[in-house]
């Protein structure tokens, strides 16, 4: 969603907002770890309880459950979206064949991947999961990038496509908002550490997020500066479905959005 949300925002003014939100981000998360040491909590929840007491560790609990619940949901219906696009494209699977069938694709990618990922409770477990993620969406950024060297020369950019701001910029925050989220993890990632200390915990987030404003300004403007206002939601609906090349991107979305299931299961 982060081409969408330059094509909200203005590209100029959008690519501003990401690196503003990249830097709260990198603050929050950081003082949310300085918190718990001085408070002597070791999770999110205690820190939460020893602050605003148990009216706010009620509160939290309840969040903490549903966002993860709710992102696990929409992992499911993406991943079903995406991979029965993708399963099209192999020779003899029609419309009306079971790798199509989006209760099928669910089922099946939860009895093999998600489910077993998520039966550990220890997201140490997880790393060669998380590195993958990372290699996928990797793969995902040099697609987009391919086609828009290939494909944004033949599209005609809409009206005011290079302006600075646009005035549906709050809805672009949202979206930026939600690809940097990850504080409910925090405290799970923080224990995880060889040594966990504050300064490891402090390299290890403006590695993190530094990392992650990179590769989300990369997809973001590559996805953008090909479609400008034509752009929606899901980027890889504004390829042709033939496109082979958008088809191996998709298939890798859909493995990473898989690939990141569990982490939210780890926290709910």
């Amino acid at each position: 969603g982060l081409p969408y949300a330059l094509s909200q925002a203005g590209l100029p003014f959008g690519l501003l907002l990401l690196i503003v939100v990249a830097f709260i981000t990198d603050y929050s998360i950081v003082l949310l770890i300085r918190g718990g040491n001085l408070s002597g909590t070791n999770s999110y929840q205690s820190l939460v309880n020893s602050t605003f007491g148990f009216p706010g560790f009620l509160i939290l609990s309840v969040l903490q459950f549903l966002y993860p619940f709710i992102a696990m949901i929409s992992y499911n219906i993406t991943t079903a979206d995406t991979l029965t696009k993708v399963f099209q494209r192999i020779p003899g699977v029609g419309p009306n064949h079971i790798f199509v069938e989006r209760h099928f694709v669910v089922l099946v990618s939860t009895i093999l991947f998600t489910l077993p990922l998520s039966l550990y409770r220890n997201i140490e477990k997880l790393a060669k999961v998380s590195f993958l993620s990372m290699v996928l969406t990797l793969v995902i950024l040099i697609i987009v990038i391919i086609r828009a060297a290939s494909l944004g020369p033949q599209i005609v950019p809409t009206e005011n496509a290079w302006a600075f701001a646009k005035w549906n910029a709050i809805q672009a925050v949202g979206v930026m908002s939600f690809a940097f989220i990850c504080h409910h993890n925090s405290f799970l990632i923080y224990s995880s550490l060889e040594q966990p200390t504050l300064a490891n915990w402090s390299r290890v987030t403006h590695m993190s997020v530094g990392s992650a404003l990179i590769l989300c300004a990369g997809f973001a403007v590559a996805g953008y500066t090909t479609f400008t206002g034509y752009t929606q939601g899901d980027i890889f609906e504004n390829y042709c479905r033939k496109d082979n090349l958008a088809a191996v991107g998709r298939f890798c979305f859909g493995l990473s959005i898989i690939t990141t299931f569990p982490l939210e299961c780890c926290v709910a």
